[in-house]
């Protein structure tokens, strides 16, 4: 089970975070803290799979935004990792070659992308085409 996602940059400045399981804001912001540091400063080298706390965090690293997944640690860390580059895919598709701002401005979008495939911390949909599918059909809606 996804425990929590996070989208942050090289700075540190959180620009998406989606959690499953309930914590207190004080707790997320030190979540939050606690894995840019894990993760910003590991050797490229390194595999990409780091345990924190009583779980997992699979992150990769796209320009410049780590994308973080905390899991349970006897989940499968490849299709995570598989799942974090289709939500790549995905945002780059619907942004036309995503950036930063995109997310910046258009978190609502990224939030509803992010709940097409992920739904209570499990996948749900890792079609590609379904999902641009739906997102194209709630586009026509607004």
């Amino acid at each position: 089970m996804i425990r929590f996602i996070l989208l942050q940059n090289r700075q540190g400045k959180t620009r998406l975070a989606k959690y499953y399981v309930p914590l207190e804001d004080s707790e997320k912001h030190k979540v939050e803290y606690e894995v840019h540091r894990l993760v910003v400063n590991r050797d490229p080298k390194f595999t990409n799979f780091v345990e924190f706390r009583t779980h997992k965090v699979i992150y990769r690293r796209y320009a410049g935004l780590f994308f973080a997944l905390c899991v349970d640690i006897t989940d499968n860390e490849l299709a995570y990792l598989e799942c974090i580059h289709l939500f790549v895919e995905i945002l780059d598709h619907f942004f036309s070659n995503v950036c930063e701002l995109d997310l910046v401005f258009n978190f609502h979008k990224v939030y509803l992308i992010l709940d097409e495939f992920i739904l209570a911390g499990e996948l749900q949909e890792t079609s590609k085409r379904a999902i641009i599918e739906r997102m194209g059909e709630l586009e026509k809606l607004e």
